[in-house]
């Protein structure tokens, strides 16, 4: 297992005195290492000269964020690293053991095309807002995705070079990017492995800089508009149904004529707020409604045997069947019908100015 160079990337803001010890680990583990001060500030810059005696240190002249701090790194490396390379984001707060590191290099090693990710089994000692943070976003993915993750927050994670141009392209600037990666490595079926490794947090994990309000939004705001959008389609769905099924007393009739005018309400929002498409109408528009009349067969199918079959109340029928189908509708319409335009949108950004690529390495 030694003929990969195994390099280890640690994004840095206002980090403790322990990143050195994290760096030594890593040192002597065999790693070669690139650290990003994330613009901590000069009350942090002795912190980074102690580190760069061991490492490339490349500095942001302002806080720029996570993903933009992993994006820099990876820039970095991409252009003084050859093919034959292995990557591991470390976190910079003593979080990740350099023997767990080393596991999870070798894994990426033998697979080339898979990202590793260092999964923890986060149990009653681990902070709670840790465990429902990770808890959300595991419902998030599976529902987004259908495939299973158990830690889908840990920051140590492996690949080889073969995988740093998707890694480079993919939308996001703050913690929300670490989400977007295991989101694009579904939709572009790159697989993804977990690795168990140790579970540490030091001072009940005091040292993030991880705000549960904003940084949660960014983390989720896809999940959140679609499901807004969706809410809002349902209420139209649903008052439409009622009033059809209160007019014409036909199930099948009422819940076709309530689902038609649904989803031209759903398809109108989620192409211009939800995942601003730029496709052309008519090409989403095809894809949305055949997607709709899908979901619209099935949709029936079950209205009718929870009514007649099992006996449930029309209404209530009609919201237990609704709930079936969301997830459906968000993974089908997220990979295939609006496509993500985040990739142009990240490049865009970089043209314009919006960050500094320039950084500073000692």
């Amino acid at each position: 297992m030694n003929g990969f160079k195994k390099i280890a990337l640690i994004p840095a803001y206002e980090p403790a005195q322990i990143l050195n010890e994290v760096v030594e680990d890593l040192l002597v583990a065999g790693f070669e290492m690139v650290v990003v001060d994330d613009g901590s500030g000069p009350e942090y810059s002795k912190i980074f000269e102690e580190v760069g005696a061991w490492a490339t240190v490349l500095t942001h002249s302002e806080n720029m964020g996570k993903g933009r701090a992993l994006k820099t790194g990876f820039e970095y490396i991409q252009k003084h690293y050859g093919k034959s390379s292995v990557i591991v984001t470390v976190d910079a707060d003593g979080q990740h053991s350099a023997s767990d590191a080393l596991k999870i290099c070798d894994e990426a090693e033998l697979h080339p095309d898979t990202l590793v990710l260092g999964s923890r089994k986060l149990g009653k000692d681990v902070p709670f807002r840790s465990r429902f943070g990770n808890s959300m976003t595991r419902f998030v993915y599976r529902i987004s995705t259908g495939l299973k993750v158990y830690d889908t927050q840990t920051g140590l994670r492996a690949f080889s070079m073969d995988l740093m141009p998707q890694m480079l392209e993919i939308n996001g600037e703050r913690y929300e990017y670490e989400m977007n990666v295991l989101l694009e490595f579904a939709k572009e079926k790159i697989p993804i492995m977990e690795e168990e490794i140790e579970t540490i947090y030091i001072d009940d994990n005091s040292s993030s800089h991880f705000d549960t309000i904003k940084d949660s939004y960014r983390v989720y705001k896809e999940i959140i508009k679609f499901s807004a959008s969706s809410l809002a389609g349902f209420l139209v769905d649903y008052v439409t149904y009622g009033l059809l099924l209160l007019i014409t007393g036909n199930l099948v009739a009422s819940n076709v004529g309530a689902r038609t005018v649904s989803a031209t309400v759903n398809y109108t929002l989620n192409r211009r707020f939800v995942f601003k498409s730029h496709d052309k109408v008519l090409k989403s528009a095809f894809s949305y409604f055949l997607l709709a009349a899908g979901i619209l067969l099935g949709n029936t199918l079950v209205l009718r045997l929870l009514v007649t079959g099992l006996h449930i109340n029309s209404m209530v029928a009609k919201i237990i069947t609704e709930a079936l189908f969301f997830a459906i509708s968000w993974a089908v319409q997220r990979s295939f019908v609006f496509k993500s335009t985040g990739k142009d949108s990240d490049r865009n950004a970089n043209r314009e100015g919006l960050y500094s690529p320039s950084v500073k390495a000692s």
